[in-house]
């Protein structure tokens, strides 16, 4: 059965309880939260856990923040982790799946000017494998999954294809550690996007969709059916949360999606 979840701040209202009451009339089964820096996302405990106690389905949170655990300077990565510890703890204290981050976003492209970062390939590895060690471990105590999204080749150089999250996922050894798929960049960056979920089935955890514009799912050219007959066949049983920006009212592309992964999916 086909599951499908909204990032908060797509779906009108002032409170969650206000959208979730839209998001489950539009056909939604879940609204994923965004985890903001500072610590905001634990700030937020009180509102979330009685949003949770009024039915709110609150599964997973994707991180909001300006830098991450693939940093260049260490300052910044140990806060990035930092706050991943904090968001993992919060999002299992109201019940949820597990939170999810890239490497890293707008930090370096190999795709523009300079064109080569200032750190090798080899120091890039052990910079994430010591950041993603450190973050499943405090999952798999917390009793929740570290969701890494790899991120097209324009928004970080280290982590572009699911093989390369598989790889680093499965160089800690930990169960606690899963990909998050996103749609948007699996269609830039796989071959075959359908192909690389069923070859990477064991390690994925989260999906994310928009389509090939990053507008909503409908509005681009990605080829639905088989993305997601692929999630069918891997036996996929989590959430597809949607996370893009909207082309057209913005109130009515949100409410078109469930139907329209519904057909795509039939």
């Amino acid at each position: 059965m086909l599951k499908t979840a909204v990032q908060e701040q797509l779906l009108p209202g002032d409170t969650l309880q206000a959208k979730w009451d839209f998001a489950q009339q539009a056909g939604y089964d879940a609204v994923e939260l965004r985890g903001k820096g500072d610590l905001h996302f634990a700030s937020r405990l009180d509102e979330l856990k009685q949003a949770a106690k009024d039915g709110v389905v609150m599964p997973t949170v994707c991180v909001d923040m300006l830098h991450f655990l693939g940093a260049f300077d260490e300052d910044l990565r140990r806060d990035a982790v930092a706050q991943m510890k904090s968001q993992l703890t919060v999002i299992a204290e109201i019940g949820g799946v597990g939170a999810q981050t890239p490497a890293s976003y707008g930090m370096f492209s190999r795709r523009l000017p300079p064109f080569e970062p200032p750190r090798t390939e080899e120091e890039d590895r052990e910079v994430l494998l010591a950041g993603l060690t450190e973050l499943g471990e405090h999952a798999r105590k917390e009793g929740v999954t570290l969701f890494l999204e790899p991120l097209n080749r324009y928004e970080d150089h280290m982590v572009n294809r699911l093989e390369q999250a598989a790889d680093l996922i499965r160089a800690t050894g930990l169960d606690s550690i899963r990909i998050g798929i996103d749609s948007y960049h699996m269609n830039i960056e796989e071959t075959d996007p359908a192909a690389a979920i069923l070859a990477h089935a064991d390690v994925i955890g989260h999906a994310q969709v928009s389509d090939s514009n990053r507008f909503q799912p409908g509005a681009g050219h990605l080829d639905w059916p088989a993305w997601l007959g692929a999630l069918h066949t891997i036996g996929y049983d989590g959430h597809l949360a949607l996370e893009c920006r909207l082309t057209g009212d913005p109130v009515e592309a949100v409410r078109s999606v469930p139907a329209f992964l519904k057909r795509s999916g039939a």
